[in-house]
């Protein structure tokens, strides 16, 4: 393999950026630049820390303190209060109370004593391994360049073959008090050493100022990525391939097939969401001849296998035969059998105190010549987790090519993935919200009602896919939503509801994208306005067209993936109180949207054995934001009412019985309850929206 100039990181610290910075800055801009490189670290992973001298608050006077990256925390996106703060002199005390390896996970609950200026940051597990470190700024990364060194089976020598009496080595330790100590007695014992590799870890550097001990991580990195380019050329990776890999948008077709099978097998306690990855090193490594035998041995870095799991799952799919339609029929037994697997190895491992079994499916499966799907609680979660399992890879290419790649013990893979320490972080999280996990698909999401729906949906929790025929409103909307929420959990697509194939290709991307849809809001609209004698057929067929047939190709597919899926689902009809009781001069629309209503109600009758239920949500007079009440409808309806365009809203907030106008939101509103387990016993109903309309009462 030569060395392409672009494999080696780029040393990205300016002086002219870091001037005038103080020494807990230059800590976060150091981290900042780290964190930015997922050849550096992955997400989450590793820590970045300095030792300071800040005032005390009670004496006045110059105290050391350690600035570390606090718990769950992630150096390429921390600002200065992901980081926790504590006295260096009680970090040291901690020393006369440790009662040994077997005690060391009870030093945890010491670091809260140890809190500067009562900073409420948690402190994390790797506190120690920064503090006992004697030099004033500290670097921990899992650059796949020396992880990959790390897993090898010769590690040791490799590290000192590599970088000589530069950088040490220590065997596999989990991360603790006991490490902490084990680098300190590393640095007393090798004063010149620039930092260590730990065996199935990662690097420590250090350096008594930022710029220093920043260089030193990029420097050693890429020491590590010239060697093993040197080393691996001419080596195939991953023993060579034995599978094509399919053109991308075969690729694509077969993952959005088998994404809502599998979501559909795993989301019985939980809805999953999922992510498909078919990037380059991906497809490499699964066509290849060593896929199976190393996947088997599952990853080596702790936070690496945290995210993916003791091992994934390799679908049984053959990209020669194509044989898609086995593939589904027995991915059932292939996930029971993973299930069954995780079981045992839980039963195998498990100590009297560890916490009881988790969630026993994989979280990443590989398709031989289609790439990796990832599915986790959410979507940022499944999009992590399979850029870890990249990491991973990346690191058995590198450690196969060299020497022989190896993983973490089973034992010490469990004792990592049922730390106690883990499990209380675990138990430390929110409660999910009422849509976590959920996937909805809107059409006319770029409307004011759609981009309402959208907005509650986003803040319970869901992943949107929004639909619609105006690119421009579309982009708009979601610009706004992305930068107001995770940008992970919105999708766009253009689509015009009455083309079938459109339609057929939104769905496509809604299972590509998230793996399946749990809700479809059909609120894509048009209106018009004539009196009977001057409605064309052309308008006529338009109203059909859009809020007829429409609705009724959405459905459909949303059907078909609901019952793949075979997790239920919810369907909401936006309708109009036009729907329930006639208007003058709307004959087309009014018609149409009845249309709906009772569509709305026979798919109600289809749906309940399979748990989709379908409701209807009826607007009136939303005026505010609305994409149909711009142009000549405005000025129609005004004109039928006999006021001006000014007065048209005044004038239906009077006509309703509780003199209130109707926003977007309140429609939000009602597609929430109904998208909502809230609602979960209710289908073929109607909510009007309307502020009170005696005609439109449904009974």
């Amino acid at each position: 393999m030569k060395l392409l100039k672009s494999q080696l990181l780029n040393n990205r610290w300016s002086d002219q950026d870091a001037q005038n910075m103080s020494e807990s800055e230059l800590l976060l801009y150091r981290s900042n630049i780290l964190g930015s490189d997922q050849r550096v670290t992955n997400y989450g992973g590793g820590n970045t820390s300095a030792k300071v001298i800040e005032t005390d608050p009670l004496t006045r006077e110059g105290v050391e303190v350690l600035w570390v990256k606090g718990s769950g925390g992630d150096i390429g996106s921390i600002m200065m209060d992901g980081f926790a703060t504590l006295y260096m002199d009680k970090l040291q005390a901690l020393k006369t109370l440790y009662r040994g390896v077997k005690f060391e996970d009870e030093m945890v609950n010491y670091l809260p004593h140890c809190t500067f200026k009562l900073n409420p940051r948690a402190a994390s597990i790797d506190t120690p391994l920064h503090a006992y470190v004697p030099r004033k700024h500290v670097d921990h990364v899992h650059a796949d360049a020396i992880i990959a060194i790390a897993a090898s089976k010769n590690s040791k020598a490799l590290t000192q073959e590599i970088f000589g009496d530069r950088i040490g080595w220590l065997p596999w330790k989990r991360p603790g008090f006991e490490l902490g100590l084990w680098l300190e007695n590393f640095c007393i014992e090798n004063p010149e050493a620039d930092g260590v590799v730990l065996e199935s870890h990662g690097l420590f550097t250090w350096d008594n100022t930022a710029k220093k001990c920043y260089g030193q991580t990029i420097d050693v990195i890429n020491v590590a990525i010239k060697w093993l380019a040197k080393h691996s050329d001419g080596v195939a990776p991953f023993g060579g391939p034995i599978h094509r890999s399919l053109p991308a948008q075969e690729r694509h077709a077969i993952a959005a097939k088998l994404m809502p099978t599998i979501r559909g097998l795993i989301s019985k306690n939980q809805h999953m969401v999922g992510h498909f990855n078919d990037a380059r090193e991906v497809l490499e490594f699964v066509t290849s001849k060593d896929m199976e035998p190393l996947a088997k041995l599952g990853t080596s870095c702790p936070d690496h296998f945290l995210r993916t799991k003791i091992c994934p799952l390799v679908v049984r799919f053959d990209p020669e035969k194509s044989n898609i339609d086995n593939v589904l029929v027995g991915l059932s037994n292939q996930i029971e059998a993973y299930r069954k697997n995780y079981l045992a190895y839980y039963e195998r491992c498990k100590h009297k105190d560890s916490p009881r079994l988790r969630d026993p499916n994989a979280v990443v499966y590989l398709v031989p010549g289609v790439g990796m799907i990832t599915f986790a609680k959410d979507k940022t979660t499944a999009r992590i987790s399979s850029e870890f399992y990249v990491n991973a890879i990346n690191v058995m290419r590198d450690a196969s090519a060299v020497s022989e790649y190896q993983g973490l013990p089973e034992q010490e893979a469990f004792d990592i993935e049922y730390w106690l320490l883990e499990e209380a972080k675990l138990q430390r999280m929110p409660k999910p919200k009422a849509l976590a996990g959920r996937v909805a698909l809107i059409t006319g999401g770029g409307g004011g009602i759609g981009s309402a729906t959208a907005e509650r949906y986003l803040s319970e929790g869901a992943c949107v896919v929004l639909a619609d025929i105006n690119e421009a409103s579309l982009q708009t909307t979601k610009e706004k939503l992305s930068a107001h929420f995770n940008q992970d959990c919105v999708h766009s697509i253009v689509m015009n509801v009455t083309s079938e194939d459109a339609v057929l290709t939104a769905f496509t991307t809604a299972a590509l994208q998230y793996g399946g849809i749990d809700i479809l809001v059909s609120n894509a609209g048009i209106a018009s306005s004539a009196p009977i004698e001057d409605t064309s057929l052309e308008l006529w067929n338009k109203n059909m067209d859009i809020l007829s047939t429409g609705y009724f190709l959405v459905s459909r597919e949303a059907f078909k993936l609901m019952r793949v899926q075979d997790l239920g689902g919810a369907v909401i009809f936006v309708a109009s109180k036009n729907g329930l009781a006639a208007s003058p001069n709307a004959a087309a629309y009014c018609t149409a949207k009845a249309s709906e209503i009772h569509l709305a109600r026979c798919l109600a009758l289809e749906g309940a054995e399979a748990g989709i239920r379908v409701n209807t949500v009826n607007p009136d007079a939303v005026l505010r934001g609305s994409k149909i009440w711009e142009g000549d409808w405005l000025e129609q309806r005004a004109s039928t009412y006999g006021t001006d365009k000014d007065g048209l809203e005044e004038m239906y907030r009077q006509r309703s019985m509780l003199k209130r106008s109707v926003l977007p939101e309140d429609i939000a509103e009602a597609c929430f309850f109904f998208a909502a387990d809230t609602s979960a016993k209710s289908t073929g109903n109607i909510i009007n929206v309307d502020a009170g309309n005696l005609q439109a009462f449904t009974r």
